[in-house]
């Protein structure tokens, strides 16, 4: 999906948002989810956003993932805890696909949904690689993303009052 069409189903993708994110150890509340929403509104106004919305045959939301290329003035890096090297952080508007969200509904996890929403996001890219903030302690995500080639380069407080999480990217080249 372009930025247009995440915008148009902004209800399915709060509604798998909000349920995934509920669970610790994330406990989201309204206040949380409408403020990510908000942040969403913006993100699917860039042109280079991408998503992905999984549903089942009757039309129920079932998982999402969305993010667009980083910008040569992203912040991302700015919030790691150890500096990395100015290779790693290099960023011009095409060479890292920074992956915002990634989410499945819990009756649906274990499936592949999340693989092959991760899979259809990067599909049409012509980024080197992609980047996401994964907090530790969530051992399926983790697992996960180790198992699709991610690999640790960081950590850091991704926005004030955050808890801390793994800064992780995946080569695709």
């Amino acid at each position: 999906m372009d930025g247009a069409a995440a915008g148009r189903a902004e209800d399915a993708f709060t509604l798998v948002y909000a349920e995934a994110f509920a669970e610790p150890p994330y406990d989201k509340e309204s206040g949380s989810v409408e403020a990510n929403f908000r942040r969403f509104r913006s993100q699917v106004r860039k042109k280079t956003f991408r998503g992905a919305l999984a549903r089942t045959g009757d039309g129920e939301p079932v998982g999402i993932v969305y993010g667009y290329p980083l910008s040569p003035q992203t912040g991302w890096w700015d919030r790691l805890t150890t500096p990395v090297t100015d290779e790693l952080r290099r960023e011009d508007g095409r060479r890292t696909f920074g992956l915002m969200e990634l989410a499945v509904r819990a009756p649906w996890r274990r499936l592949g949904v999340a693989r092959r929403l991760h899979e259809a996001v990067l599909a049409d890219g012509t980024e080197e690689r992609v980047l996401l903030n994964a907090r530790p302690d969530v051992e399926a995500a983790q697992a996960a993303y180790r198992s699709w080639g991610y690999r640790k380069v960081g950590e850091a407080h991704p926005w004030d009052g955050a808890d801390l999480h793994d800064v992780m990217v995946l080569d695709l080249s």
